[in-house]
């Protein structure tokens, strides 16, 4: 494993670079962000430079919240509390509060590293979280494993997920195939992406059903999935394919019961850089506004930790040849 120099720190953090057979993967450690992951050379998620600000949240480890908290406000165990609001254009509060955070190595080997960080007590978020994620390389692709270990004296609300998009070696965002085994989808208002409700993925299937492979085409997609269909290991399993079959597919077990799809439209259409460069498909261990769970219907997957106790999740990307 190599590591930069502490003097020459790039703006993504310290680069860690972990091998293993046919892999390669560099981890940022700002927001314990998977910053490249290789397979024979080729890219499986999209790349951006070292000593860059990590755009759009591209690979970032997200907690304690993935996606949104609708106005940054919610209530937990009877008390209000309000976060700052880091999506300004839609007044939300996005992606949680480690994907800044400075994470620091604690093991390594050749082929995966461990990273950690706390998350200290703060307006809006007065638990301290220890959050430590391992990336580990192995035959079968780059798996990240996160760790949340609840260091207060009190209860507290959680989530996680990753940020990666994936991108398959030939051709276009619109010429790629999905693979999506998920029956509904949570529709949301057009301007600020807050939940409004669970549909069957039918009642727009051009847009939502991906249940068997076909290609994206031109449709916009920033929305999470639900009621996953696993297979006999009980693992979920989102394809992106070119039209020879290759590209990047990423799984994880029931800890993530939603899944987060974006077609990385960007306000400025073709134009704008990032534009439909990749899918990010995020699996989360909770729904988009889980904070707010009393709010929905439906069980939003929202986690406690005790004190002492500690919250796990973990996924896998791996190469479609």
């Amino acid at each position: 494993m190599s590591v930069e120099s502490a003097a020459v720190v790039p703006a993504s953090g310290v680069q860690h670079t972990i091998t293993a057979g046919d892999y390669e993967a560099t981890i940022a450690s700002v927001g314990a962000t998977l910053r490249t992951l290789t397979y024979r050379g080729r890219d499986l998620v999209v790349p951006f430079e070292a000593d860059t600000v990590r755009p759009f949240f591209r690979g970032a480890t997200l907690a304690p919240w993935p996606n949104r908290i609708v106005d940054g406000r919610y209530e937990f165990r009877g008390r209000p509390y309000e976060v700052a609001l880091t999506e300004p254009s839609r007044q939300q509060a996005l992606h949680g509060l480690a994907s800044w955070l400075d994470f620091s190595p604690v093991e390594s080997a050749d082929s995966w590293i461990t990273l950690s960080a706390t998350i200290q007590p703060q307006q809006g978020y007065p638990w301290r979280i220890r959050v430590d994620t391992t990336f580990a390389l192995g035959a079968d692709g780059l798996t990240q494993r996160v760790t949340a270990t609840n260091l207060s004296r009190d209860f507290a609300p959680w989530g996680t997920g990753p940020h990666p998009y994936l991108v398959a070696p030939h051709g276009e965002l619109d010429e790629w195939s999905l693979t999506l085994p998920a029956a509904h989808v949570l529709t949301v208002t057009p301007d600020r992406l807050s939940p409004v409700g669970l549909q069957p993925v039918t009642a727009d299937a051009e847009r939502f059903d991906f249940r068997e492979a076909r290609t994206i085409g031109a449709v916009k997609i920033d929305h999470a999935y639900t009621d996953l269909v696993r297979d006999r290991d009980g693992l979920v399993t989102v394809r992106v394919a070119d039209a020879q079959g290759a590209g990047a597919s990423i799984t994880w077990d029931s800890r993530c019961p939603w899944v987060q799809i974006h077609t990385a439209d960007q306000p400025g259409g073709a134009g704008a850089p990032g534009h439909r460069a990749g899918l990010a498909v995020e699996p989360m261990t909770c729904a988009p506004d889980a904070f707010n769970d009393g709010r929905y219907p439906f069980d939003t997957g929202l986690a406690v930790i005790a004190p002492a106790d500690s919250h796990k999740a973990s996924w896998r990307i791996s190469a479609l040849s």
